[in-house]
């Protein structure tokens, strides 16, 4: 298998009984008995029970509180449970026939939503507890590019990242993530990704992307952030040459920094194994506390509590195109988001009180 490249940026929610809402009809007043009272007295009309008691109570109004719709809509729990079937059967009916969408990068939307995201939202919630901040800085409508430290020996952060913005985005965006090549070259893990809208981290689909409005996510730190040292841990490495700005920049997006924080200790990586690296055809191969020494169980990640938090955005529309071709400007940008970053980075280490709770 050939050596996996690092980000190529670097090259440029029927209705049941309404018993609750209806009234009971009072019964009719017995009639006087005939003979009693003076002859050719007009006797009174027999007056109805409900009547007499007083003016007519209004109608009920239907209970619309959160707890009593499931059971007017739908029979209750035995009504969900009917719509959850239905749905599930459509969902598989599409499937087996072939009767759904996928996009020119191979992303399922439908497939993501329902299924995909509903397999890893119990490790984003349960396990790793993940905590947001500032997602409101993601623009609700239109491209923008957001940039993330690399961490944690797999890459885990990157779809956690992915399920804090579907799950928290006021406007219910997705993100796509540009991913190494080295991972549609792995059985099941190409397929996967594409499914789940991730493409092949080079400027000409990320511009691709953007120009659709996409938000696009990129870790400039690649390989050199995801396999770095436990030691190293919260050091941004390197950010290449600022092909993310330079991409940022022709298609006038804003660029939003993502610090992620708990994703360093989940494989605390102590060693590397270049040998069978190289054997393997990966950049690097992990030695952890765990891993390989107790075998597949090694592969668990350690249960740490993660915070995610989206910065300011980076405005890039106030630049000519031109400017994506001027190295001291996509120096400065780079820096400065690299710089942004860093800073968050330490500063939601100082917050934290431990790295588990």
């Amino acid at each position: 298998m050939a050596d996996a490249k690092v980000i190529p940026f670097d090259d440029d929610r029927s209705r049941g009984s309404r018993g609750a809402g209806s009234r009971r009809r009072g019964s009719a007043a017995e009639p006087a008995p005939v003979g009693e009272g003076p002859v050719g007295e007009v006797q009174p009309l027999p007056v109805r029970g409900a009547a007499a008691q007083g003016p007519a109570p209004e109608p009920e109004e239907p209970d619309e509180s959160p707890g009593a719709r499931p059971a007017a809509e739908g029979g209750g729990e035995d009504g969900g449970l009917e719509r959850r079937v239905a749905a599930g059967l459509s969902f598989l009916r599409r499937r087996l026939t072939g009767d759904y969408e996928v996009d020119d990068f191979g992303y399922d939307a439908e497939l993501t939503d329902q299924v995909l995201m509903s397999l890893l939202r119990p490790m984003y919630e349960k396990y790793f507890r993940v905590e947001v901040k500032g997602v409101e800085n993601i623009p609700a409508q239109g491209g923008a590019l957001i940039v993330a430290n690399h961490s944690g020996t797999l890459p885990l952060d990157g779809l956690m990242m992915q399920v804090a913005v579907h799950d928290h985005h006021p406007a219910d965006r997705h993100l796509r993530l540009l991913a190494a090549d080295l991972v549609f070259v792995l059985p099941v893990v190409n397929e996967l990704a594409r499914k789940l809208g991730h493409t092949l981290a080079c400027a000409e689909d990320a511009e691709r992307l953007l120009a659709q409005g996409e938000l696009v996510g990129v870790m400039p730190e690649g390989f050199k952030g995801i396999g770095k040292p436990f030691g190293e841990r919260y050091k941004l490495q390197r950010f290449g040459r600022g092909g993310f700005v330079s991409t940022a920049l022709r298609q006038g997006v804003p660029i939003v920094p993502c610090s992620i924080v708990g994703a360093e200790e989940i494989y605390p990586m102590i060693g590397n194994s270049k040998t069978l690296a190289r054997l393997l055809g990966f950049p690097y191969f992990p030695l952890t506390p765990t891993f390989p020494w107790l075998g597949p169980l090694g592969a668990v990640p350690l249960p740490t509590k993660w915070t995610i938090q989206f910065g300011e955005p980076i405005p890039t529309d106030g630049h000519a195109p031109e400017a994506a071709e001027d190295p001291v400007l996509m120096f400065n940008l780079t820096d400065q988001v690299r710089e942004q970053i860093q800073h968050t980075l330490y500063k939601l280490l100082v917050q934290r009180r431990s790295v588990f709770f």
